[in-house]
């Protein structure tokens, strides 16, 4: 009955129509992205994009600048990956502008997110151009040495941190999940535990040695890992993953359940959606945004930001 009542209810409601697509304002390349490999995109695009200007910023501070000489609620293609979207965040959000991705980066998690990793990017750029725009959530991430920083995807504190820092170091030729894998067996064979306070929307959850404690905003990290199975981006929460102290063996072992994702199957693995988050530990602990090094700390506040960004997704 209730869904002859919704029919009935809405048979006489026509729906909004959706706005136009605005036109590309500007098209950002980073020449960086996928260890190099993403400028070679830069010819065809300038040949597929005529009338949109191309840029290849020198450094992150320019490509902000650039940015945020955008009107308000421009639309912009950037090509690259995580890191290079991380690094734009907070010009992104300033200006409003909608961002429509061109997957070409090394993890590619947003991308696998917004529905646009399986694309190619003449199927992606096409997209670009005629999908609406729609709000997805971001997290903010607080600590004294680093301030407020931004993540669309993840924050990792512990183990999964130490494997994204040492993935920086990975040899140029591996990328995805070869290149975390062989992290992660670097970072397995010096193995560290860490003890944690965890306090989720005011709720202590846990006091005592952990091997991580990750905040995602996206279902997977490190390239394509389905962490977090269920979480959306557009759902007002960030999804909590913990995972309780092991050896060796046990850590290596919760590898291949990690990449099928089958680890919440495991007792000392949860997950769980919140909005504010406190980490503290005695010591620092590793901390990594969007796959992206950042200081150790010992005090660290997390908190999710409802709708704060536009994005072009499927």
């Amino acid at each position: 009955m209730a869904r002859g009542l919704a029919r009935g209810f809405n048979a006489g409601v026509t729906a909004p129509a959706l706005a136009p697509a605005p036109a590309p304002a500007l098209c950002l390349l980073n020449p960086h992205a996928a260890n190099g490999r993403c400028a070679a995109l830069a010819a065809p695009l300038r040949e597929a994009l005529p009338q949109v200007p191309l840029v290849l910023p020198d450094d992150v501070a320019s490509a902000r600048q650039r940015l945020l000489a955008l009107p308000e609620g421009s639309r912009v293609i950037v090509a690259g990956g995580d890191g290079t979207v991380h690094q734009l965040l907070p010009a992104l959000v300033e200006r409003r502008l909608q961002l429509a991705l061109l997957p070409g980066g090394t993890g590619n998690d947003l991308a696998r997110a917004l529905g646009l990793a399986h694309l190619g990017w003449r199927e992606a750029l096409a997209h670009a151009h005629r999908a609406p725009a729609t709000a997805m959530d971001l997290g903010e991430l607080t600590t004294p040495a680093s301030g407020t920083r931004l993540f669309m995807s993840s924050l990792t504190a512990g183990f999964d941190a130490a494997i994204a820092i040492r993935a920086q170091a990975s040899p140029r030729w591996l990328r995805g999940q070869p290149r975390y894998l062989w992290a992660t067996l670097n970072e397995i064979s010096r193995l560290r535990i860490y003890p944690l306070r965890i306090e989720a929307d005011g709720a202590l959850l846990h006091e005592g040695p952990m091997l991580f404690a990750s905040s995602l905003n996206t279902p997977s990290y490190g390239s394509g890992m389905p962490a977090a199975p269920g979480a959306r981006i557009d759902d007002g929460a960030l999804a909590l993953l913990r995972v309780g102290a092991f050896g060796r063996l046990g850590a290596l072992a919760m590898m291949p359940l990690l990449l099928t994702g089958q680890h919440l199957r495991h007792p000392r693995v949860a997950l769980s959606p919140f909005q504010t988050l406190r980490l503290s530990s005695p010591a620092p602990v590793p901390l990594a945004l969007d796959g992206e090094p950042l200081a150790a700390a010992a005090d660290i506040a997390v908190r999710v930001l409802p709708a704060a960004l536009q994005v072009v997704r499927t």
